[in-house]
Formats: C-alpha cells, sequence, structure tokens
C-alpha cells in the first residue's frame, strides 16, 4: 500500500468555536500521537484527506508532514458529520517502517455460484496483524462453482506474506446455503409473526347487498338526497 503525502498545520486553538473555525475553511481538525510522543494537535487540508481516506480506505498510510518533520501514520478515528459525511475529527496513529500493526480488513467476494445457492458473509471484516506499510486493502474469497454446503474457514484465508489472520482457525467466514423459495420466505415470516404475537388481518369479503354499490343502504341514500 502506498502512501499519501499530506501538509499540516499545527493547532493552537481549541475547542468548539476553534473547531468550527477550522471546518468552515475547508480543514480538518486532528492529534497526532503514538510511540511515546506527546500529542501534536495538528489542521489537515480537507480536500488532501477526504481522497486520501478514500483512496486507502479504513487502513490509509499517511505520512504527514509538520513543518519539515514526517511522521507515517494510520487513522485510528474518524468522525464524520452524520447527515453530510465530511470528516469532522481525525486522531492519527504514529507508525514506523517494518513495526507489526493489527487492525481490520474488509472481506470481498468474487466469483459466480451455483443458481441454487445462497451465499452468505458471516464475517464481514477480519483482524489481520500485518506491516504497517504493507497492510492489505481486502482479502479475497472466491465462490466461483460453489454449490450449497460449501464453507470457508479462517484458515482457508490467504494474504501477502507477512500478514497473518487473527482469527480462529474454525472461524466461519463464508458459507454457501440453500437458496429459499418463494414460499419458504412467506412461511418463515408468518411463523416470526406468529412468534412476535403479530395477527395478519384477513381480507373483507364484500356481502351480496354490498355488490356493485346496489344495496339497501345506498338506495336509501339516494332517495335521501332527491328530496333534499
Amino acid at each position: 500500500m502506498s502512501d499519501s503525502f499530506i501538509q499540516a498545520e499545527p493547532r493552537t486553538e481549541f475547542g468548539k468555536g476553534a473547531a468550527r473555525r477550522i471546518r468552515r475553511a475547508a480543514k480538518v481538525p486532528a492529534v497526532l500521537y503514538g510511540h511515546g510522543t506527546d500529542p501534536v494537535h495538528i489542521t489537515l487540508p480537507g480536500h488532501d484527506t477526504m481522497l486520501a481516506l478514500k483512496h486507502g480506505g479504513a487502513n490509509a498510510l499517511l505520512t504527514i508532514d509538520v513543518e519539515g518533520t514526517q511522521q507515517l501514520a494510520l487513522p485510528k478515528q474518524v468522525q464524520r458529520d452524520p447527515i453530510k459525511g465530511f470528516i469532522e475529527h481525525l486522531d492519527l496513529l504514529i507508525v514506523r517502517r517494518g513495526e507489526k500493526v493489527t487492525v481490520d480488513i474488509p472481506v470481498h467476494v468474487t466469483g459466480e455460484h451455483d443458481t441454487d445457492a445462497l451465499v452468505v458473509t458471516e464475517t464481514s471484516t477480519v483482524s489481520v496483524e500485518a506491516e504497517a506499510t504493507h497492510i492489505p486493502e481486502y482479502v479475497e474469497v472466491s465462490v466461483e462453482g460453489a454449490t450449497v454446503g460449501h464453507q470457508v474457514f479462517a484458515k482457508d484465508l490467504q494474504l501477502p506474506t507477512g500478514s497473518r489472520v487473527l482469527l480462529d482457525d474454525d472461524a466461519l467466514i463464508v458459507n454457501v446455503t440453500h437458496a429459499p423459495t418463494a414460499a419458504e420466505v412467506e412461511s418463515d415470516l408468518a411463523e416470526a409473526e406468529a412468534d412476535a404475537g403479530i395477527e395478519r388481518d384477513e381480507p373483507s369479503q364484500p356481502s351480496e347487498g354490498d355488490e356493485g354499490g346496489t344495496g339497501a343502504e345506498d338506495g336509501a341514500g339516494e332517495g335521501a338526497s332527491e328530496q333534499e
């Protein structure tokens, strides 16, 4: 994984008001810490930071330059606006080249499975130990030609040299099961509703007098209307 270079500025103002001013200037307040150093409060360019995290994902490797001093860092906590999605604050962990770190990476399922099968990803991310400068972006699981009953466990995952999965060998990652029919889905839904005490309303049947809208009540209503 290649690292992204970001030019940072020291941050001397703190508090909610200062953070709002930083964001209005299209920048991101952040803190850089780790390896026994005192936390360094910095400001990052918003657009460059967003692109770096988008390109590198949750484990993007960043080179942070603060007044000529460069540090390699990984994002440890990214706070985003819940509505607009922009980055509100970023915690960065200092790392060293060759150092081992523990991160979570996503599981990507690829390939065409049997048409009668349903692929269930039991574990969407896996915890791995890898070199800070060689973190896999994801682990790929192929279900090409897989039939019902096929399973992929943690011990089956293939990672680049220098990385290892930090899960029990028998942890289930992907399970290929029978694809339910429409009738089975309806039956399971009805059973779940019954267990929850939910009663379905039976469709009402029109009475003989209601057919065609010519019942006695309709006639009485028309007569009353005419009299008025």
